[in-house]
């Protein structure tokens, strides 16, 4: 490792999850609201030439990947565009990585063991773990980026996961969930909305582990996803129903909470701007 893996990232309490990049204007609004990071979603390039024009655009908005995949994106190009990131944009750049999803990948063997070899290429090419934190679910993938990084990304989990992360990785490492929005206090629209989203999810073995860990039962998880189980992964209702949500994974331990807008592009900055004082932003 090439520093102390205790120094925490500073991104803020709430940061915004997107699918791909958005617009640098868009990045210059989400900053103006007061939201201290942008987290770059859907296994974006590993060249990371989307960061650098939402950087030029903004002035102290962190911009991190949510995650880049060991398995698509080489070790090395992730190295080198890290070290030119960091190089025009000191200290503004945070590198998300995971192993993704066995369901999709053709040769996806021992993916401990890659996600491992991976962490030895961006240690040996100098990629500093103060800057990087690892997608995470399980036990052995949090311990892991517990030694190996700043600390757990974790996805697509609710507030007793993150309670349970916190309780297994201690106080020191970085914990950023994720929490998906529906900003409508109409319970069906919001669950209708949320499913298509989780629906995705609901084939993939880590991310039904991970809920039955937490209590969900097999007809909880089986499509398209029980009422409680859909309630528990995306928040709805008023700002200030989803703002509790929220605040209920910094009260369980998480350092940030990154917050992905479900509905729609244009529901993206209209629900962002509506959270901001009930979240307690400065913008």
């Amino acid at each position: 490792m090439t520093d102390s893996v205790s120094l925490k990232p500073d991104l803020g309490r709430f940061g915004v999850w997107t699918f791909g990049a958005p617009k640098p204007e868009q990045a210059v609004e989400i900053e103006k609201l007061g939201y201290g990071a942008l987290w770059i979603g859907g296994s974006p390039a590993g060249d990371l030439n989307y960061v650098e024009p939402i950087l030029e655009q903004t002035e102290t908005l962190q911009v991190a990947t949510g995650i880049v995949n060991v398995w698509t994106a080489p070790a090395g190009e992730v190295a080198e565009a890290y070290h030119r990131v960091e190089n025009a944009y000191p200290g503004r750049f945070l590198l998300g990585i995971g192993i993704g999803h066995p369901e999709h990948t053709d040769e996806y063997r021992k993916p401990y063991d890659v996600l491992v070899s991976y962490l030895d290429a961006l240690d040996a090419a100098k990629v500093p773990t103060s800057r990087l934190v690892i997608a995470a679910l399980g036990p052995k993938v949090l311990k892991l980026a517990a030694q190996r990084s700043a600390g757990a990304h974790p996805y697509l989990t609710t507030p007793e996961h993150t309670g349970s992360a916190r309780e297994l990785i201690g106080p020191t490492v970085y914990l950023a969930p994720e929490h998906k929005v529906v900003l409508s206090t109409d319970v069906d629209e919001a669950r209708e909305i949320g499913r298509k989203t989780v629906d995705f999810y609901l084939n993939l073995s880590n991310y039904l582990n991970s809920w039955k860990r937490l209590g969900f039962t097999d007809k909880d998880v089986a499509k398209p996803g029980s009422d409680r189980l859909i309630d528990a992964l995306v928040a709805y209702g008023t700002p200030d129903d989803i703002a509790a949500r929220l605040n209920q994974h910094l009260e369980a331990g998480a350092d940030h909470v990154t917050i992905q807008v479900l509905g729609g592009e244009d529901k993206l900055l209209p629900t962002l701007k509506e959270l901001a004082g009930p979240l307690g932003l400065t913008g």
